[in-house]
Order: C-alpha cells, then sequence, then structure tokens
C-alpha cells in the first residue's frame, strides 16, 4: 500500500481539492416531507439518489447517518448499501455515521461489517465510540488501516448529556476526552500526510480546552448550521489544527433540496465559509 492509498492521504488530498466540508445525510421525516416525499423507503431512496447526484465529486465527504435508514429495516439498509456505491469511484469519501463500539469478537464483527471491502456496507470510515475504552476499538482500528481505511472517535459531543462523562477527569488529572485524544494521537504518530484516524469534536463547543497538537489526524466537528454552530467560530476552537478540521453540516444543505442546483449551490456556499474561517494567515 503506497502512502496515497490510505484513508488519511485521501481525505487530505479530498479536502485540499474539494474543500473542508463534510456533508451528513440526515433523512429525517420532516426533512423527506419537506422534499414532497413519503415517509418510507420510496421516499428514502429517492432523496438518496438525488443527494449522490448532487454531491459526488463535489464535497470531500459525506456522512449518512445509519438509523435513518436502519428505521425501515432491511429495505432501508439496502438504501444506504446503494447510497454509498453511489460514491465509490469519485473523489468524495463516505465517513458512515454508525457510532459503534463493543469488544473482542463483537468490535471485530463491526469492523467485519464496515471496514472490509468485501462487506456491501463498507465505506471509507465510520464513527466509533471509545466509551468502553479505547483499547476496545483496536479491532475497528487494525481493520481500518488494513484495509486503508479509517475511523472518528467521539471525543467531545455537543450534545449537554456529554460533558458529565467526557470532561470528567480521571486519575491522570486529564479528563476523559483529552485522554481518548492522547491515545488516538499515539495511533497516529508518524503517519503522513495525516493519520487514519479522527477524533469527533463539536462545531458547538467553540474554545474546548482540550490540546490536539500531537493528534496528527483529521477532526471531525458537526454542529454547523441548524444545530447552532457557526464556520467563523472554527478558528477560535481549533487553532493551529485548523487545516485539519472537517466541518459538518447537514439540515443547512439539505434543506435547499430537491433541486439539484439549489443543493450544490448550499454545499458551496457552506464550503467557502467554512474554507475562509480555517485559512492560514501569515
Amino acid at each position: 500500500m503506497t502512502a496515497q492509498e490510505h484513508f488519511g492521504a485521501r481525505l487530505r488530498a479530498a479536502m485540499d481539492t474539494l474543500g473542508p466540508l463534510c456533508v451528513g445525510i440526515d433523512p429525517h421525516p420532516s426533512l423527506l416531507a419537506a422534499w414532497g416525499l413519503s415517509d418510507d423507503v420510496k421516499g428514502l431512496e429517492a432523496f438518496s439518489r438525488t443527494v449522490g447526484e448532487a454531491l459526488a465529486d463535489r464535497v470531500a465527504v459525506i456522512k449518512p447517518q445509519s438509523a435513518f435508514f436502519e428505521r425501515f429495516g432491511s429495505r432501508g439498509i439496502a438504501v444506504l448499501e446503494s447510497t454509498i456505491r453511489q460514491f465509490s469511484g469519485t473523489r468524495t469519501l463516505v465517513v458512515l455515521d454508525v457510532k459503534r463500539g463493543d469488544i473482542g469478537s463483537t468490535a471485530a464483527a463491526y469492523a467485519d461489517a464496515y471496514l472490509d471491502p468485501a462487506s456491501p456496507l463498507c465505506a471509507d470510515a465510520i464513527t466509533v465510540s471509545p466509551y468502553l475504552g479505547v483499547g476496545s476499538l483496536r479491532p475497528i482500528i487494525d481493520k481500518a488501516t488494513a484495509n486503508g481505511l479509517g475511523a472518528f472517535v467521539l471525543a467531545l459531543t455537543s450534545n449537554p448529556e456529554g460533558a458529565a462523562v467526557q470532561r470528567a477527569v480521571g486519575a491522570s488529572g486529564r479528563t476523559v476526552a483529552q485522554t481518548v485524544i492522547d491515545e488516538i494521537s499515539q495511533v497516529n504518530a508518524g503517519v503522513t500526510p495525516l493519520g487514519d484516524v479522527g477524533v469527533v469534536i463539536g462545531a458547538t463547543l467553540g474554545q474546548h480546552g482540550h490540546d490536539l497538537t500531537n493528534l496528527n489526524g483529521p477532526i471531525l466537528a458537526p454542529g454547523l448550521g441548524a444545530q447552532g454552530g457557526r464556520a467563523d467560530g472554527l478558528r477560535a476552537a481549533f487553532g493551529d489544527q485548523a487545516p485539519d478540521v472537517l466541518p459538518s453540516y447537514s439540515r443547512e444543505v439539505l434543506g435547499a433540496g430537491p433541486d439539484i442546483a439549489t443543493l450544490r449551490a448550499a454545499a458551496e456556499r457552506a464550503r467557502d465559509e467554512c474554507a475562509a474561517a480555517l485559512a492560514v494567515t501569515a
């Protein structure tokens, strides 16, 4: 495997050429209704197909939220598989938002489901939860790196309930979130141009007070737009790590549909706002 084949390198290239933007594919019932679609598999399929047509090769990353497909059972999962395939062979990477996390053989089975090229659900990366211990994610991380794929580990989420766990201070004097960041930093040590394992830090948190200096991996920053995060706050939140930040919008972009040209224009505006906010100044 060459340096250009692994996830971190492909993500770096996608962000450099297409701009720093992730668009979440979150087909809420209200969003389907706003598009004039039925809240069923047929509507889900039309929605996902339109998003794929509008955004493939135009944004660096798309992030389907698995739960909104799972709620329709096996037929919904089939649409998710089709959505992932739509972006195959394009410059747009797929981060599947599944937030999985378990131990031993179960973690390995999740890795087989989402990070094995033989699986119809295989994505470029997935989101994972470290709250059974970062070490419990080793089967997932190993499978990802073996296949040139990646993972984003929850560190500091924007939901109010998260702080009670993530900002709790352990025996080492570090918060739980800082411990997660530091352990992921060790996984990414020496990888160029960017490590394959990133962290999730909510864009709504502002100056979060955690050290990302040694992370050497991507930072997925959800929560922009409808959740209250603003692009102009990204530089203050992430400082010198700004070039590695992948801001994520969902409803702010998808609400512009179903017209493809309007969807593309909304994505371009979001991308340009994020690029300007994250630009490195002399």
